[in-house]
């Protein structure tokens, strides 16, 4: 009996089947991307010797797992923290801040390069309370920096930073880069984190 041979499938164009498969699924997935909070690490300095800050330097803020928030030792709203924080950072106790709007009070911050606000919470603490707190704080630095480049520029911080990163902007990017620079040396944002 003689032997039939099987039929044989042409897979050819079962690459490019799968090609095209994969290329429409590539096209039309969405990727979800986890959105965080923005904040940009100090560089890392290579000295031996240990930074000594003064106390009255550092804006202590407990938030506890009750979402209760206690600032520099006494209970406050969450309404209260950004007034207290820009009391705080624009101080200049020692008197070298000539810009300075604060009260000049000895016993607080003595220069807003040298105030440190220092944030710790506990783990029971919610997330939507200690979103909360970071909003008061940046805004607080964002407050002192909104006025100090209308004092010297005439147009706010926060327009300064839309305008440099608005490609159609007309100005001089160079000139309004060093400007934005010298309110961060004005005010820089030191924000601390404990564990």
């Amino acid at each position: 009996m003689a032997k039939r041979a099987a039929p044989e499938v042409n897979a050819g164009s079962m690459a490019d089947i799968a090609f095209l498969l994969l290329i429409f699924f590539l096209v039309t997935t969405t990727i979800e991307t986890d959105s965080g909070i923005n904040r940009k690490l100090p560089p890392m300095e290579e000295s031996d010797q240990d930074v000594i800050i003064k106390q009255k330097n550092i804006f202590t803020v407990l938030l506890n797992g009750k979402d209760q928030l206690l600032v520099e030792d006494e209970l406050m709203e969450l309404k209260d923290l950004r007034k207290a924080a820009i009391e705080f950072l624009d101080n200049g106790g020692d008197g070298s801040c000539d810009y300075c709007k604060g009260p000049k009070d000895p016993s607080s911050s003595d220069n807003p390069d040298k105030a440190i606000i220092s944030l710790k919470n506990e783990r029971e603490t919610t997330y939507k309370t200690y979103i909360a707190v970071q909003n008061e704080l940046v805004a607080a630095y964002n407050h002192l920096r909104d006025a100090r480049a209308e004092q010297l520029y005439g147009m706010s911080f926060t327009e300064m930073e839309a305008n440099y990163k608005d490609v159609n902007w007309p100005g001089n990017k160079d000139k309004l880069k060093k400007q934005i620079d010298q309110i961060k040396v004005d005010y820089p944002q030191k924000l601390s984190e404990v564990q």
